[in-house]
């Protein structure tokens, strides 16, 4: 039996509203495959790429993060889907839209056999792929520990400490090393709205003033650093690092209180991952709102502006009398956690001082 006029209409109809939903909200040519977590909208692989490298390439021109042509800049590179993306999209606009800039990426051994072995490697083919020189800073090198013997020496319980202090700073030396005073990091929205919430809950205002910049410099220091992928998505690092296939390794920090990138926004839950309010609660029955992460991000801007009124004594950033580095106290961290790991051990100075070829 032949279907009715009016029934091949609605069908006629209905294939096209649908075939509209799945077409790309930018070229209205290519099938959707992406939607986007920042605002909903349904595009194509082609597209989802160009407006990834255009968002990026506007927080560059809008915070004149490359102020001056020739300069040659460090990418923390740790083989990560972060850095990866970071040292891809780069190599893409430095050439598109001429920078003039050449970038060196500047990897962190931090001596974890069987962990950074792996991610190492794919920063040797990065640094391939993109055309660009490579330098790998050794903590056992910098400090005479590796986190292997960090970890045999206090345990598993707080070795994340050392590991912390030692690798921003390694990162500067790297840097000062290749005679580099711009470093650019990996960190994206998810990363900082997570840091910002975490100095919130703290009441630390200095780092909550300091935490959002896009960029950061001290007068103490002429390292200045910048961030970026600040704008952009954790999930949508992911993909952008899936299209190209560009062999990062993907490891996923699944402990973000703020990690929105989810399946299904409205049904996920971030229960007391970090302890944010006390060991049992759990976050109200609000479906989460994946534009909080935007909001937490632009809210702060470029670095917000805190006023002390309380009478609090407002931190003071000098050098640290041991090995110069930047440091509110007389001896700075680094050199507090090793001189506790060198107690029952031969003295090793750290130093910013020393030859390049020891790395």
């Amino acid at each position: 039996m032949s279907a009715s006029p009016l029934q091949t209409c609605n069908d006629h109809v209905t294939a096209k509203i649908t075939s509209n939903m799945h077409r790309c909200a930018i070229c209205q040519n290519n099938r959707a495959q992406v939607i986007r977590p920042k605002n909903g909208q349904k595009i194509c692989k082609n597209c989802f790429l160009e407006v990834f490298e255009l968002e990026v390439h506007t927080t560059i021109v809008e915070n004149n993060i490359f102020p001056s042509r020739g300069e040659r800049v460090a990418i923390g590179a740790s083989g990560g889907k972060d850095s990866t993306v970071l040292a891809a999209t780069l190599k893409a606009l430095n050439e598109r839209y001429d920078y003039g800039v050449e970038f060196v990426l500047l990897s962190i051994d931090e001596g974890i056999h069987g962990y950074r072995d792996d991610s190492l490697e794919t920063v040797k083919r990065n640094a391939i792929q993109y055309e660009m020189e490579l330098c790998i800073v050794g903590y056992d090198a910098l400090y005479g520990w590796t986190m292997d013997k960090v970890v045999e020496k206090v345990g598993r319980k707080g070795n994340c400490t050392y590991c912390g202090v030692f690798r921003r700073q390694a990162l500067d030396r790297g840097a000062k090393r290749l005679n580099i005073s711009h470093i650019l990091t990996g960190h994206n929205a998810d990363d900082i709205a997570e840091t910002v919430l975490m100095n919130l809950l703290r009441g630390d205002l200095p780092r909550l003033g300091r935490c959002a910049e896009i960029m950061t410099a001290s007068l103490t220091s002429p390292m200045r650093r910048s961030k970026p992928l600040k704008y952009a998505y954790e999930k949508e690092i992911v993909l952008y690092a899936h299209y190209l296939r560009s062999g990062e390794q993907l490891i996923h920090n699944a402990v973000s209180p703020v990690n929105l990138g989810c399946e299904d926004p409205k049904r996920d839950r971030h229960e007391g991952k970090m302890g944010l309010v006390n060991g049992s609660q759990t976050l109200s029955d609000e479906p989460a709102n994946p534009k909080l992460l935007p909001k937490i991000v632009h809210k702060t801007g470029n670095g917000a502006t805190y006023q002390i009124t309380d009478g609090s004594r407002i931190q003071t950033i000098g050098v640290c009398r041991k090995c110069g580095y930047m440091s509110s106290q007389p001896t700075c961290k680094a050199c507090m956690l090793v001189d506790s790991l060198n107690r029952t051990e031969p003295p090793v100075e750290v130093s910013l001082a020393g030859d390049r070829d020891s790395y």
